[in-house]
């Protein structure tokens, strides 16, 4: 039986209105006030801030296909909360896949110096790690950042890797078997 979990736009900008209004109350009371992925979201913000001393040196590079529209909403939010506008990059990491044949027709095209900046590569489910190794080995084609942080909506368990997420939005124990789908249109994340 699947479980659905919704986080709809009331709910992200009921999250918002309210982090601004309560400066004071921990992210993560918050988040048992409000829906995850809106207080996740901010509780991201808030660590990148932390982290990345100069917002304007990060980009954010979502993985294809589910990692773009997060680092989007990423890039509202931050926007939105400190004023600064961060570059938003898609990442097609098919030609680094160890799980697919290899295609050496596959062109990819990234036209976006990275050299020396900090950048957050995004997506949505993490499970053995495999396509984040294949996103910074995507990225090393491209340059040499300075620092390569990871931000995930769901980390389920089970690497293969030694991967480990700098922002995670929750964490669902799984088996094996089990699936993890993240509908970002609709909003929904479902557990099968």
């Amino acid at each position: 039986m699947a479980t659905k979990k919704t986080f709809s736009n009331e709910y992200r900008n009921k999250a918002i209105e309210y982090v601004k209004e309560h400066p004071d109350i921990p992210i993560s009371k918050a988040a048992n006030n409000l829906n995850i992925a809106p207080s996740t979201l901010h509780k991201w913000i808030k660590a990148s801030k932390e982290n990345n001393e100069h917002l304007e040196d990060v980009i954010l590079i979502g993985i294809k296909n589910k990692g773009l529209p997060i680092a989007q909403i990423l890039a509202d939010l931050i926007y939105s909360f400190e004023g600064v506008k961060l570059t938003v990059l898609p990442l097609d990491i098919t030609k680094h896949r160890d799980d697919t044949k290899k295609n050496p027709e596959i062109n990819i095209d990234f036209n976006h110096n990275i050299d020396d900046k900090t950048v957050i590569l995004v997506d949505d489910v993490l499970f053995t790690g495999r396509s984040v190794r294949a996103a910074m080995d995507a990225l090393m084609d491209f340059g040499r950042p300075k620092k390569i942080q990871l931000a995930i909506l769901i980390d389920r368990g089970h690497r293969e890797l030694p991967i480990r997420a700098d922002y995670v939005g929750k964490n669902i124990p799984t088996s094996r078997t089990e699936s993890i789908y993240v509908d970002v249109e609709k909003q929904e994340v479902w557990l099968n």
